[in-house]
């Protein structure tokens, strides 16, 4: 009986073991497969939700080259934002942009030691008179090339090669077959009369050629190479002018040497600041959208704006729009057959690529321009369209442009006139408190030297080649030292005195000649006494005054041979590409043996404003 007992319960004992052995290695194979689940399910709850907070503290970023897009949840940014604390709060939360802008030590609205510098271009009383040297048997006629400013530039440098070839100027003819399609004359876009009078000491300039024994005389045409010195003019083009006593010099733009005496380079001033004034008409039309930018807001920013699709396909830039973007400037720069392959990266290296609209907020918000600053925005159509500018429109939600200053009806009669519509435009540039551009084109380079003359009016360059590297690498800084970093990259871009040595740069950019120095700043606190003229044009300069120009160049030629230019940013597009002009390496000239060819329209054309 006890065996029985004893064997039961090592039965049951047995039985437990097993039980418990069982449930032990299932438990075991259960914990072996289960746990790494449960330790996998737990790892991503953390990772959604730190991803979570992340997607809360910014907006997501995507990065294609150095194209950004901003995503942002509520309502379209394109409807602006009235309240200026829901602003700055919506600023910090794009690429972590300050709604206040960068810290900045200065003031944003003026530039620097302004006060003892101003615009001198009267003659010296060196400078031979008109009347005394005028030859009366010698009329030079000029036609001009591309938009606005290109043909502002051919119209200076044609005064002046008047004055070297001692001939009568007539009133020059604008390029009315180029890319702009724009029928205006002379008379349509600048104050001809006020022109004439008011260069009537330096130049003879008549409004037509004058009749000879009952019939108008019949210029002869020629051309001249870029940057022609006088005594290019002198060789080349004065014994035909002797000859035929009318020449007409064709696609006239840039066809004047940086190298001139100081009194011809302070003609070139008096030309381009004081006898180039655009009609009654125009000026109106520009001063009221500048009284109303004044009325917003006591300072405004005035940006141009070159982002255009042929712009963008003729510099060969690439902004990360991916295969689409590819195809679509490859078919618009086949237009050009002689450009020559390009490489995006590259150009974008070398500072040569327009800065995008929402690059020029980041720059501008990194000087320390606040989301409350106005900005008025002179543009043509910007490629990708509104997508493209929302960024930019974010930053600066106050974002104006003639559109929206001025009613339709207003504009009408300057809408069919490309050259006539961007007159307004380079009115409310000039008048404003700062400009600002993405491009370095001949509208940048005019107001530039305009803005220096008249007061050095903070003028800001992109120093494209540096920011470019910034812009790369602007997820791996805070904004703190991106700021910083914008601010120090920009030292000598913002318009401020003496930025660029004396001859250096493009004269129409950088008008040395025509800036002197006073230190005595009490002087200068007078407004009155900053760019007067008197109708004689003597040199009336108080002992005080130090035009650092005449001692340096010492009434010198300047020295500064051409190679020697300092270009930067998009000048190839405006001047230094001469594809269809390597061919004027020699003149054309009749008498050579050699006839004109056909005028065809020139690449820089597309790009010169």
């Amino acid at each position: 009986m006890s065996k029985k007992r004893r064997s039961d319960a090592d039965t049951a004992f047995h039985g437990l073991r097993q039980l418990l052995c069982d449930v032990f290695f299932r438990r075991r194979r259960f914990y072996y497969h289960v746990l790494p689940l449960l330790s996998a399910l737990a790892g991503c709850v953390f990772v959604c939700f730190v991803a979570l907070f992340l997607l809360v503290a910014s907006p997501v970023v995507h990065r294609d080259h150095l194209h950004l897009t901003l995503f942002h949840g509520g309502s379209s940014i394109d409807q602006g934002i009235e309240d200026e604390s829901s602003s700055n709060l919506e600023m910090k939360s794009i690429i972590g942009v300050s709604g206040s802008g960068g810290r900045f030590e200065r003031d944003v609205w003026v530039t620097d030691q302004s006060s003892f510098f101003y615009g001198c271009s009267n003659a010296s009383k060196k400078f031979t008179p008109a009347a005394e040297k005028t030859d009366p048997d010698r009329y030079l006629l000029i036609t001009t090339s591309g938009g606005l400013n290109q043909q502002r530039t051919g119209i200076t440098d044609a005064v002046v090669a008047a004055y070297i070839l001692n001939a009568t100027l007539v009133v020059p003819k604008l390029d009315q077959n180029s890319f702009w399609k724009d029928s205006s004359n002379f008379a349509e876009i600048f104050d001809e009369d006020w022109f004439i009078k008011f260069l009537s000491n330096d130049v003879q300039i008549i409004k037509d050629l004058p009749m000879e024994v009952g019939k108008t005389l019949t210029p002869h045409r020629m051309r001249v190479p870029r940057k022609c010195d006088p005594e290019c003019y002198e060789k080349h083009v004065l014994p035909v002018l002797k000859k035929k006593h009318a020449v007409r010099l064709g696609k006239f733009d840039y066809r004047l040497s940086n190298r001139l005496t100081t009194d011809l380079q302070k003609l070139r001033c008096r030309v381009n600041y004081h006898a180039l004034k655009f009609t009654e008409e125009i000026n109106e039309m520009g001063q009221t959208l500048v009284e109303r930018m004044k009325i917003k807001s006591k300072h405004f920013i005035a940006l141009h704006l070159r982002f255009e699709p042929d712009m963008l396909a003729f510099s060969g830039c690439y902004y990360g729009g991916g295969k689409d973007e590819k195809e679509e400037l490859g078919k618009i720069r086949k237009r050009w057959k002689s450009l020559h392959a390009s490489n995006p990266d590259k150009e974008r290296r070398q500072g040569r690529c327009p800065l995008t609209p929402e690059e020029v907020g980041l720059m501008l918000r990194g000087l320390g321009f606040g989301s409350d600053v106005h900005l008025y925005v002179a543009s043509g159509e910007v490629y990708g369209g509104e997508e493209t500018l929302a960024p930019l429109k974010a930053m600066f939600p106050n974002y104006h442009t003639k559109e929206t200053l001025a009613s339709p009806e207003e504009l009408a009669p300057f809408l069919p006139f490309s050259s006539r519509m961007a007159a307004i435009d380079f009115i409310v540039c000039d008048e404003s408190n700062v400009f600002v551009s993405n491009n370095n084109g001949n509208m940048a380079k005019i107001l530039a030297g305009r803005r220096r003359y008249f007061g050095h009016k903070p003028t800001i360059r992109p120093n494209a080649k540096k920011l470019n590297r910034l812009f790369m690498d602007r997820n791996n800084m805070t904004w703190e030292q991106f700021s910083s970093k914008v601010q120090s990259y920009q030292v000598g871009f913002m318009g401020e005195p003496n930025e660029v040595k004396p001859g250096r740069g493009e004269f129409h950019e950088n008008p040395s000649a025509c800036i002197c120095g006073n230190y005595d700043s009490n002087v200068m606190s007078d407004p009155s006494h900053v760019n007067q003229i008197p109708h004689n044009h003597t040199e009336d300069v108080n002992e005080n005054n130090h035009d650092y120009n005449e001692t340096s160049n010492s009434t010198k030629e300047q020295t500064v041979t051409e190679d020697d230019q300092e270009w930067t940013g998009l000048e190839y597009l405006d001047i230094g590409n001469d594809l269809g002009e390597r061919r004027l390496h020699t003149l054309i000239n009749s008498d050579l043996g050699v006839q004109p060819k056909p005028e065809q329209p020139e690449l820089e054309e597309l790009f010169s404003d």
